[in-house]
């Protein structure tokens, strides 16, 4: 059975384009994965605040996975509360679980920096006894 492709075949590929750019703060440190492909990921999440007088929530909390040996290194030296930027494309993920097929949307990150470094907790008192 043929499936329809939505792309026509005389379509300027240069006219489509999947390009995503975040800003925002780390939630946590990001966390390193080894999956049953053996495939290597670097996931963390980047919280953006959504414009001023948006309907919904004040924030949205985006998943980025790191998939190259370049995007690792970089992202594996960030840290919760950092402020970075991410560039990449948004990419649809499918696995199998007990329950069936899954999938989630991540931004597969191809580039990044980090732009202002979160401020170190403060050491935490021990009250007297």
């Amino acid at each position: 059975m043929a499936t329809s492709n939505p792309v026509p075949a005389d379509a300027d590929p240069a006219a489509y384009r999947n390009q995503v750019e975040l800003v925002g703060r780390l939630a946590a440190d990001p966390v390193a994965r080894v999956l049953p492909s053996g495939d290597e990921v670097l996931n963390l999440r980047v919280v953006v605040p959504r414009p001023e007088g948006a309907v919904g929530p004040a924030v949205d909390t985006l998943d980025c996975a790191a998939w190259t040996p370049g995007a690792r290194r970089l992202v594996g030296r960030w840290r919760a509360g950092d402020l970075v930027a991410v560039e990449g494309a948004l990419h649809r993920r499918f696995w199998r679980t007990a329950a069936g097929p899954a999938s989630r949307y991540e931004v597969a990150v191809e580039r990044g920096r980090r732009l202002v470094r979160a401020e170190p907790a403060a050491p935490r008192r021990r009250r007297p006894a």
